[in-house]
């Protein structure tokens, strides 16, 4: 990229006396609502070191502005990008406006959450000119390649319909998934536990905790390595990975980077910490979560909605709700909820620039990496606070990373936009009981993307029988019921759980 920087005065003037080595175009948006962008901040570097000209419009990009620059720079390619599950729908939106706008350059789809399934069959639809998935940033050059060269781009393009037009026609004749079972029916096999106060920690300090400029040092030490490595699209079970066959020496490398920066980090006070802790009195009512002000339970605060499995299983199985976690009210015991958010990203953006501005796309990408990485540790480190100190149901466990990283410990943090809770907008009601703009700098996009994207915020559940679960697909009734228990529309709810919903809407 400096050396690109060197040159690119040459290449301009090459360009102005009517000669061009540039492969093309193409601009890449995070779309609206979105905030991550690492994934496509790779596929930008790679691109442009395979010659193409690359127009980066950032994150939380309007529709509009693509469809507006697109037109006004000509390009040839289109790339959209997003990593939480509301993006699908977005770019969706998005395919759609394109072809009302009569645009007909090739459209690039990717993301953590998109998948070649859900642009065959919500995407590719709506728009006539080839739309195509690219599972990574080591696919990109070669499709983009198809795309921009006037013999390969038909017959590419052609390709591509056929097999997601298959796509299309293998799902909708794909064998019967295991049926839904009606929502009351789901909730008669809740998971069965005999509710007594010895399965019921008092929190040793409840109430909520600050914790503000949190030791860098202290989370480097909650690192799980293994995401990282996944960031770049290393295949491989961390330390394995250091010496895997094929990726071992890529592996180290990185890895050696990443430790030197990870120092300055820490030395140089890179990134700002700031966490918050929330440790509540809490009923369940039905498949809610009544969240009290105060022991005496009078007045409900906030409530969390969860929701339901309703596969079929066999017999005995349960099906698995949070709620389930937390004692009934008609039990009258009093029980407890907590809730956490957490960033490491403060700074990151500003440096991350600096870096970018001095075309040094490797160590802006490699900063993101770790802010998301000690992120990430600040949640596993409250959470063994909690667990050994504020909530204080477990003093007695040790700190023992390995046993951290495989979560080998009483209780959970499911986090919404996660396969227990995948629905989003729950985030606004942690937000709300913990103050989390005030108290941490975090804020929440139109999506519920959380801000600074190195963040992360969930719950807590401390019962013994607690664990995680994928919730699935859901039906019509428990989703109408969703959105009548969070006065929202039934179009609402089905746009924010479309990735569960088990029927067509």
């Amino acid at each position: 990229k400096k050396a690109v920087a060197i040159l690119t005065p040459y290449i301009e003037l090459e360009k102005s006396a009517g000669s061009s080595s540039s492969a093309g175009t193409i601009l890449l948006a995070t779309v609206k609502g979105d905030v991550h962008d690492i994934g496509k901040n790779i596929v930008g570097v790679v691109l442009s070191c395979n010659n193409f000209n690359v127009i980066d419009l950032g994150v939380m990009v309007p529709m509009q502005k693509i469809i507006d620059t697109a037109k006004s720079e000509q390009v040839d390619l289109i790339g959209l990008s997003g990593l939480i599950t509301p993006s699908l729908e977005e770019m969706s939106d998005v395919s759609r406006e394109l072809q009302r706008s009569g645009l007909t350059q090739p459209l690039l789809i990717g993301g953590a959450t998109t998948s070649r399934t859900h642009t065959a069959l919500k995407i590719e639809p709506h728009y006539q000119s080839p739309t195509v998935w690219v599972k990574d940033a080591s696919r990109a050059v070669g499709v983009t390649q198809k795309l921009v060269s006037p013999d390969a781009a038909g017959p590419f393009a052609q390709s591509i319909r056929d097999d997601y037009k298959e796509v299309r026609e293998r799902y909708q004749s794909r064998p019967r998934r295991r049926p839904l079972r009606s929502i009351d029916e789901a909730r008669k096999r809740r998971v069965e536990i005999t509710w007594n106060s010895s399965d019921i920690a008092a929190p040793v300090k409840p109430g909520i905790h600050e914790f503000n400029n949190f030791s860098l040092s202290e989370l480097a030490e909650y690192i799980d390595w293994g995401p990282f490595f996944m960031t770049w699209e290393l295949a491989g079970r961390y330390p394995g990975i250091l010496d895997d066959a094929i990726v071992g020496e890529q592996a180290r490398s990185l890895f050696d980077d990443a430790k030197v920066m990870l120092k300055k980090i820490v030395e140089e006070q890179w990134l700002t910490a700031h966490g918050v802790v929330g440790i509540f009195p809490a009923n369940a009512v039905g498949d809610d979560l009544q969240i009290y002000t105060d022991d005496s339970r009078s007045t409900v605060q906030n409530t969390l909605h969860c929701l339901r499995q309703q596969v079929e299983k066999d017999s005995g199985k349960p099906n698995f709700c949070l709620a389930d976690f937390v004692a009934p009210a008609e039990s009258g015991l009093t029980d407890h909820v907590g809730a956490f958010a957490v960033t490491a990203g403060h700074g990151c953006a500003e440096r991350a620039l600096a870096f970018e501005q001095d075309h040094d796309d490797y160590n802006a990408i490699l900063l993101k990496a770790l802010a998301d990485r000690l992120a990430e540790a600040f949640a596993e480190c409250l959470h063994a606070k909690v667990r050994r100190s504020l909530w204080g149901y477990a003093p007695e466990e040790t700190a023992d990373n390995e046993a951290l990283i495989d979560e080998k410990y009483r209780g959970i943090r499911p986090a919404p936009g996660y396969p227990a809770c995948p629905e989003h907008s729950e985030k606004q009601s942690i937000f709300d009981l913990l103050d989390v703009p005030t108290r941490t700098g975090m804020g929440l996009t139109e999506s519920f993307a959380m801000t600074p994207p190195a963040s992360v915020s969930g719950l807590y559940f401390a019962h013994p029988k607690s664990q995680y679960f994928v919730l699935g697909k859901i039906d019509r009734d428990q989703v109408a019921d969703y959105a009548k228990r969070k006065n929202i529309s039934l179009q609402q709810a089905e746009r924010w759980l479309a990735p569960n919903l088990g029927y067509e809407r």
